[in-house]
């Protein structure tokens, strides 16, 4: 289960950078929690990571389901994928409020894909 820890690993690791950047743009904006809004910028920041453990609380079942029950390696890959992709969703919403772009879409489609993947292997694993 190495390439599913791996890629559980850098989804976290992601997560927790974007985490770390609302941190940032809390100070740098001067908006104190609990409070969410404030500059527009700031709220972007504060989306990404928002969504960011939305998506994780889909992604991270779904990658062990289908690293368990399909393939290691591919729920790997696909993990790797997904992480990438959440990267790209971030950097387009960082840079405008009205797009989610690419990053989103690949996101939601992989996580999809591992949970179909891992229900089907657990069904025929029988």
């Amino acid at each position: 289960m190495r390439y599913t820890v791996l890629a559980t690993f850098m989804a976290l690791i992601a997560y927790n950078w974007f985490f770390i950047k609302v941190a940032l743009a809390r100070r740098q904006f001067n908006i104190k929690a609990p409070k969410i809004t404030g500059d527009e910028a700031f709220e972007r920041i504060f989306r990404v990571q928002q969504n960011t453990a939305e998506q994780l609380v889909f992604f991270l079942p779904s990658l062990w389901l289908c690293g368990f029950y399909t393939s290691d390696p591919l729920a790997g890959l696909f993990g790797l994928i997904w992480t990438a992709a959440r990267v790209l969703y971030a950097a387009d919403a960082y840079a405008s409020s009205g797009r989610h772009g690419y990053g989103a879409m690949i996101s939601w489609c992989v996580a999809f894909m591992l949970l179909i993947g891992g229900t089907i292997g657990a069904l025929l694993a029988g």
